[in-house]
């Protein structure tokens, strides 16, 4: 046995008996640590997971970004508008609707899949707790008894089902340099770059704050003109009792000030009036607008091990198509997914009036997700290219894209191939660096 295969299997052994004596329930047996099926499909198209990734697997690049475990696979097929009716099962309303658009260009190469995401042992732990003491309150909007990661790993309806994209596992704290793209028509595009710093709560140096999910700020360094400009949030665990706290720092003032929470369908700034503030990584925020059904989990083609599209060796002009993503460097896999509807509730307002999520059931984060107008028409979709990172062991984004089917545009976010060192990974904080008072200092950096 590898010494890493060791180290791991006595954590975990470790992190069994500390759950067991804090009285956490432990999961099925034909269960991950997360709630995922352990077992392959019937087919064996998707494997079996064996424990995800380890460091020693993937080599990285020199500005940190891990470098494809895979390099030698060729797509076992390729998805186009010539075959995809014969998919057409395993594919979203939102792929169908692009391959329909773009017929001569737009296609997905599958690979062959690999379940990569590794669950480290306090994950594992937490995702036990929760199981025996984690539940829905205020109506869904918010959750108790729950700590760090996974809020519900059997979860039993589409509210529980979302809120483990909320409480999904992520590197406690960690800092990325990244950029944002609108591609015009004819193939130009401008850069807007930003600094974000995450932290979770039982993540900082100065304790916890019960009624915080995660704590987030924002510090645009490109382009010039609104460099140091500066948001910090405060994401809270029920956003309908105790609604997102935020404060701006504006370069060209030099002042800090409490600010609306961007909200629900208030546009993104920088997006092109593509994204919808809940639309941010995918889904954001308090669920209460939507009426939230578990459809089941299903195997689709879905974007995964995207480790060429964060490639340093590629730079942004190569990632761009007319339309789309240029789908040479993307890659997709056939894995299961759990798929929620949210339907509008009688009263509420929103310009989608349902929206439709895919999530991977190795990782709990959306992978795709469709959003539909008043009339019940696809209006855009949207596709998260992610990868798992060894050094953060956690699922990350080498790009978020949005597609327009109206206008044919297109917005990306999360890029980092041009950032010098994209992540920075356990960074070591407090409280004190998302409060009001550290906005100014950061934007003056």
């Amino acid at each position: 046995m590898k010494p890493l295969t060791l180290l791991r299997s006595f954590l975990l052994v470790c992190a069994s008996l500390l759950a067991l004596h804090l009285g956490a329930t432990p999961l099925p047996p034909g269960l991950t640590p997360v709630g995922a099926e352990r077992a392959a499909s019937d087919d064996g198209r998707i494997p079996a997971w064996s424990g995800g990734l380890e460091a020693a697997q993937v080599p990285l690049a020199a500005n940190g970004t891990p470098l494809d475990p895979y390099p030698d696979e060729q797509p076992l097929y390729v998805i186009s508008a010539g075959n995809y009716r014969h998919y057409r099962e395993q594919l979203t309303a939102g792929q169908v609707a692009l391959i329909q658009r773009y017929p001569e260009s737009f296609r997905l190469p599958v690979y062959p899949s690999h379940r990569s995401v590794a669950v480290p042992p306090q994950v594992a732990e937490w995702a036990r707790h929760n199981a025996a003491s984690a539940r829905l309150v205020n109506d869904g909007n918010g959750v108790q008894g729950f700590i760090g990661a996974v809020a519900f790993p059997t979860p039993g309806n589409g509210l529980q089902v979302l809120w483990n994209h909320l409480t999904r596992p992520r590197n406690g704290s960690y800092v990325l340099a990244s950029d944002s793209i609108t591609p015009r028509g004819d193939g130009r595009f401008s850069t807007i770059s930003l600094q974000q710093a995450f932290a979770r709560p039982d993540a900082l140096d100065d304790g916890q704050a019960d009624a915080v999910l995660y704590y987030l700020s924002y510090r645009l360094t490109a382009p010039s003109r609104q460099a140091g400009d500066a948001v910090v949030l405060h994401e809270t665990l029920d956003q309908v009792a105790q609604p997102r706290l935020s404060w701006l720092y504006s370069s060209s003032q030099r002042r800090v000030r409490r600010i609306p929470a961007l909200v629900y369908d208030d546009i993104t700034p920088g997006t092109a009036s593509l994204r919808t503030a809940d639309s941010r990584d995918m889904f954001n925020g308090a669920p209460d607008l939507y009426q939230w059904t578990l459809v089941g989990k299903k195997a689709l083609h879905v974007p995964y091990n995207s480790y060429r599209l964060a490639s340093p060796l590629l730079g942004y002009a190569a990632l761009i198509g007319t339309g789309h993503v240029n789908p040479q460097p993307t890659r997709y896999e056939l894995h299961r997914v759990w798929e929620v509807v949210g339907t509008l509730k009688p009263g509420a307002k929103h310009i989608y009036a349902s929206r439709r999520y895919y999530l991977d059931e190795d990782s709990w984060a959306i992978v795709e997700a469709d959003f539909f107008d008043h009339q019940g028409r696809l209006w855009r979709t949207a596709q998260a290219h992610s990868y798992y990172h060894v050094t953060g062991q956690t699922l990350v984004n080498a790009m978020e894209a949005i597609y327009d089917l109206r206008s044919g545009r297109y917005q990306l976010s999360g890029l980092t191939n041009e950032q010098s060192r994209p992540y920075a990974f356990d960074v070591r904080t407090s409280a004190s660096h998302f409060s009001p008072g550290a906005l100014r200092s950061q934007g003056l950096r």
